[in-house]
């Protein structure tokens, strides 16, 4: 079942950095004396905190860890280091868990495979290891994934993560220092800096939120509050020390003065670079919760959307109008996310900054990405993403793709911009946009290479807009006499008057060079007059409905139609096709008997405004509701043919033609036709 989607959540807080320039020898040593002495204490607490282990909040002993700490530092000073210490100890369990999720998806794929035999499929359609010599490597890795799911499970249960204050990269760095071309002044330098603690939370109604450490938005200057035992260095009043810089924060400087102004809690980190050997000062403040528009809502406006693509080197976009429509020509932004992490990240930046300003010149409302998540790829790659080389580059291309840092990135960037951004669900995108998007774009757009990441962006969009996203047949092409063109799956119909327009047409549509039948009424009449019948209405071909006996028991006595149109009497059998398959199957609810109606409301002025396809109905009905049960419940009807592998539905083939059969696509075989389905 595809997932409705959703609108992003706007971004909680903000957070900003400036550098503290021109630090005399005595304002670094005095900072370094601190932070030591604090990271010093907060270690120990941080410990503590760990042995007492996974408790309630009630029963964490804070109060009496903050009495210890105050006699050391300060009150204000003591609050921060506890609720430092809550966080990680939280964020590290979290991680924990995380883990334990990780080697049980591992330990469960390898399995299943352990369980088939060697070169064969399981009767769960399983594929087991093609050889010997493989299966016997993954039994000793199955060991050691064991080993270590006892461990972290273990770990769970007793509350008890390991932290290392600082880094565990960084501290298996020491032991290759050479691999790292450091020295071991260089790597202590590093990891002392990293273990400094120099955090001092906001406080609503502290003079401009925050008295640990105040920064003064008129001059700039930036006072902190020395704990106990190094008051002696206080060079300001009440035992306070004033750096001789000050600061800007010329970055969303406005809404820092707002909060400082007000007296807002701000929260400030002194941190230190060794490697540059430089000073910086993050101010950190939580927003208001913003109400952003809901996908419904921005489809009610008739709001145009960007859709978007993500994958390991570029982003692939495509504007759609409010129809699902595509609009200009195919975009491209390349990424490039190689190098140090600062880097990558710029880069990543530049190129939401191209979308977002690529939004903005089409008057776009949001952005539609797809709610990406690689969790269980990364876990069982190697029993699920090829072997060998091939396969080894693709389990690398998908780790590189930066999807959780390309949607907070873009979740801050696009609010401030004033664009929405709508997540969809990341099935079949690629596979349909391929299929059904591909093609038509790059006959429209020859100059510019269409690729199937800009049909899945397409796709992406479309659900976005609550449209289908596969481009279904019968779609009014494009033609110098037709103004506009409609997307399959679009609810908006537009009224036009008839034998003005030529009927909708397809590559594999006939063109008879006839016009549109003339019409008086707006609608069809059930049973019109005889001078309605007797002009407006072109007699359709008998083989419309199959004269077959289930038609005839499905229908009644055939004489007894012969007053009613022909129109009607095609709709009517299709949805009586539709509804023997849905019944087959054990599917006709009442909400999927309500997709069918929809489905033939639609076709009525399909048929309409092209009388020649009369004969398609049957097999355009049939592929309506399986993209509508697709996108809500499932697939349907599932293939009988193909007993092992993933289960798949069967396919309606011809896609635009009479006599429409249930066919599967892998074998090729025709299971049923249209309505004969058991």
């Amino acid at each position: 079942m595809i997932a409705a989607p959703f609108t992003v959540a706007a971004p909680s807080g903000a957070r900003i950095r400036d550098r503290l320039k021109n630090l005399t020898l005595e304002d670094a040593t005095v900072l370094m004396r601190v932070g030591e002495h604090l990271g010093r204490h907060q270690r120990a607490d941080l410990a503590e905190r760990v042995t007492i282990g996974k408790v309630k909040a009630k029963d964490t002993q804070r109060a009496r860890r903050k009495k210890a700490l105050t006699a050391v530092s300060s009150s204000r000073w003591a609050g921060a280091m506890t609720r430092a210490c809550e966080d990680q100890y939280r964020l590290s369990t979290r991680v924990l868990c995380d883990e334990r999720a990780y080697l049980r998806r591992a330990v469960r794929a390898i399995d299943k495979r352990l369980a088939a035999p060697c070169g064969k499929r399981s009767k769960g359609g399983v594929r087991g290891y093609p050889t010997p010599a493989e299966r016997f490597e993954k039994q000793r890795r199955l060991q050691v994934l064991k080993a270590r799911l006892a461990a972290v499970e273990s770990r769970v249960e007793s509350g008890s993560p390991a932290i290392t204050v600082g880094g565990r990269r960084l501290l298996k760095t020491r032991h290759n220092l050479a691999d790292s071309q450091l020295t071991v002044e260089q790597w202590r330098q590093r990891w002392d800096a990293a273990r400094l603690f120099l955090t001092a939370d906001g406080e609503s109604g502290a003079p401009h939120g925050n008295y640990t450490i105040t920064v003064t938005p008129e001059t700039g200057s930036v006072t902190m509050v020395l704990p106990e035992p190094l008051r002696h260095l206080a060079n300001a009043p009440r035992g306070r020390y004033r750096l001789t810089c000050a600061v800007a924060f010329s970055h969303r400087r406005e809404e820092w003065l707002d909060q400082v102004t007000a007296n807002r809690a701000v929260r400030y980190d002194i941190v230190h670079d060794p490697v540059r050997g430089r000073w910086y000062l993050d101010a950190s403040w939580s927003a208001e919760i913003a109400v952003l528009p809901t996908p419904e809502e921005v489809r009610a406006f008739g709001e145009r959307l960007l859709g978007v693509d993500l994958n390991a080197d570029h982003l692939a976009a495509y504007v759609l109008d409010p129809h699902g429509n595509p609009i200009g020509e195919p975009i491209t932004v390349p990424i490039a996310v190689s190098g140090s992490a600062s880097q990558s990240d710029g880069r990543l930046r530049a190129a939401i900054s191209r979308l977002l300003a690529i939004a903005r010149e089409y008057h776009c409302a949001g952005i539609a990405i797809e709610n990406l998540g690689f969790d269980d790829a990364r876990a069982t790659g190697r029993e699920t993403m090829g072997r060998g080389g091939r396969g080894k580059r693709f389990r690398r291309t998908v780790a590189a793709i930066p999807t959780a840092k390309f949607r907070e990135r873009l979740r801050s960037m696009a609010f401030h911009a004033g664009l929405v951004v709508i997540a969809v669900d990341p099935a079949y995108t690629s596979v349909w946009g391929a299929r059904y998007w591909k093609a038509p774009i790059q006959q429209q757009n020859q100059q510019v290479t269409v690729t199937r990441h800009h049909g899945a962006s397409v796709a992406i969009g479309r659900r976005a807009l609550g449209h289908r996203a596969r481009r279904r047949p019968g779609v009014t092409a494009h033609d110098q006499r037709i103004v506009t063109r409609r997307a399959a799956g679009q609810a908006v119909l537009i009224p036009r008057a008839r034998g003005t327009a030529s009927p909708p047409r397809t590559a594999s549509t006939p063109n008879t060079g006839g016009k549109t039948r003339p019409r008086q009424g707006g609608q069809l009449a059930l049973f019109p007059d005889l001078e309605d019948r007797s002009w407006g209405h072109r007699i359709s071909p008998v083989h419309a409905i199959r004269p077959t006996a289930a038609n005839i028991a499905r229908n009644g006595d055939n004489e007894c139609m012969d007053d009613i149109d022909p129109v009607e009497q095609a709709l009517h059998a299709a949805r009586a096709l539709v509804l023997a398959d849905l019944a087959a199957r054990k599917v006709a609810a009442a909400e999927v008997v309500s997709m069918v109606e929809d489905s033939v409301t639609h076709r009525r002025w399909w048929v309409e405004q092209w009388p020649e396809g009369l004969t398609y109905v049957a097999g355009l009905v049939a592929q309506d509701v399986q993209d509508a049960l697709l996108e809500r419940y499932g697939r349907w009807p599932l293939c009988p043919v193909c007993s092992s592998g993933d289960p798949h539905a069967l396919d309606v083939e011809p896609e635009l033609g009479p006599d429409p059969h249930w066919v599967c696509g892998k074998q090729g075989v025709v299971v049923a036709p249209v309505g004969a389905l058991k």
